[in-house]
């Protein structure tokens, strides 16, 4: 893989035409561009209890370089906003004043300015499952190994801990999908976890809303999981509308799909930040 050559951190070249044309529309007007990354395997490595995860310890750092230089800077996570901004440790802090965190898929928006998350009521079908949920798991003998996260507007299923974790996840889809239809709920499935939440919302109508509300010229979403191939496809679509964008794959071996769709692929959050680092130093007035 070739890259730019500076004496930072080597800038890496995209393995597509659409990926370098996105990369050089970012470096050529960053100040119109949109910078959005999930947060879990993104800019946090993954840990076997979510409440544990916490952003890079460089990952701050880097995104506070880099957002006075563009448009804007945007986490968007399956988390809900306020845990995302907790974990990250995105609250305050000098540079992140625009920053802005969509959670719950984009059902809740946290804004850096304000420091509130907006949000509406919450969806009547995640109560009733999350009641019906521990009996549920039970009955069907998958108690086991398995764990439920609250995760406020949605609740999930982690299989990671289990004898056997792919084989319990696979045992889990259908039943799962089942019980959250009974209650107007769809499963979104990730690595080794399937959430039961609210249809109608996923990253990609998120990170199009935003993009479109923004104007932006030009995006780069990072990801890491199944639940990031919304958002690929919606910078796919924006490519279509005119708007350039680059994908990038916070590599890992679990979710192939998403590696073969995306125009980089980075080794995991160390790897995020290298490359937010690489785009602040080219995106300041010194940068090449």
């Amino acid at each position: 893989m070739g890259s730019h050559t500076d004496s930072t951190e080597p800038l890496p070249t995209p393995a597509t035409p659409a990926g370098r044309r996105g990369l050089d529309a970012i470096l050529a007007d960053p100040g119109r561009s949109v910078i959005a990354l999930d947060f879990d395997g993104t800019l946090a490595p993954i840990v076997a209890d979510p409440e544990q995860a916490r952003a890079h310890p460089e990952a701050v750092p880097a995104l506070a370089e880099l957002a006075p230089r563009v448009a804007s800077v945007a986490v968007v996570t399956g988390r809900p906003a306020g845990v995302a901004v907790r974990h990250g440790g995105f609250a305050g802090v000098p540079g992140l004043d625009h920053l802005v965190v969509l959670g719950h898929y984009g059902a809740e928006r946290w804004d850096a300015v304000s420091g509130t998350v907006q949000a509406p009521a919450p969806h009547p079908g995640v109560a009733a499952v999350r009641a019906e949920l521990p009996g549920f798991l039970d009955t069907i003998g998958a108690w086991q190994g398995t764990w439920i996260e609250e995760k406020g507007r949605a609740v999930a299923v982690h299989t990671r801990r289990a004898r056997d974790p792919q084989a319990a996840f696979d045992a889990l889809r259908e039943p799962l999908a089942a019980l959250a239809a009974r209650h107007g709920l769809i499963v979104e499935p990730g690595r080794m976890v399937l959430e039961l939440r609210p249809p109608g919302m996923d990253k990609g109508v998120a990170l199009l809303d935003y993009v479109r509300e923004t104007g932006a010229g030009a995006v780069l979403y990072a990801g890491d999981d199944l639940g990031d191939l919304p958002a690929f496809a919606a910078v796919e679509k924006l490519r279509s509308d005119g708007v350039p964008g680059l994908l990038v794959c916070s590599g890992n071996e679990e979710v192939a799909e998403l590696s073969k769709k995306a125009d980089l692929v980075v080794d995991g959050p160390a790897g995020v930040v290298r490359l937010l680092r690489s785009l602040a130093v080219r995106s300041s007035p010194s940068g090449t």
